[in-house]
């Protein structure tokens, strides 16, 4: 969740997995995939920014999580994958991308 400011002032939380688009025209208005709208105070930038960080921020804590083997009581934590950004090329050479999808 983000949050961000109604006009005239009031801040709220809004699931940013939801979101369409943002457009700045020149208010600031998020459209969500349902086709609610709303305008709020901060930039096209600010909200861009605030979902880049939140996302990042899930994406640090999962790396963080450790996982133990439910069918061993006693068991060791397991250390938990890392994820890892892989280049397009890496995909394409493993078939996962067509060169027209990149």
């Amino acid at each position: 969740m983000i949050t961000v400011t109604r006009l005239p002032g009031s801040v709220f939380a809004l699931n940013s997995d939801l979101i369409e688009r943002v457009d700045a025209t020149p208010d600031t208005v998020i459209t969500l995939v349902d086709g609610k709208k709303y305008v709020v105070r901060e930039s096209l930038a600010d909200v861009v920014a605030a979902i880049c960080a939140y996302r990042g921020a899930i994406i640090a804590e999962g790396t963080q999580i450790r996982v133990t083997d439910q069918t061993k009581p006693d068991a060791d934590p397991v250390e938990p994958r890392r994820l890892t950004a892989v280049p397009l090329h890496a995909q394409r050479a493993a078939g996962a991308l067509k060169h027209d999808e990149a």
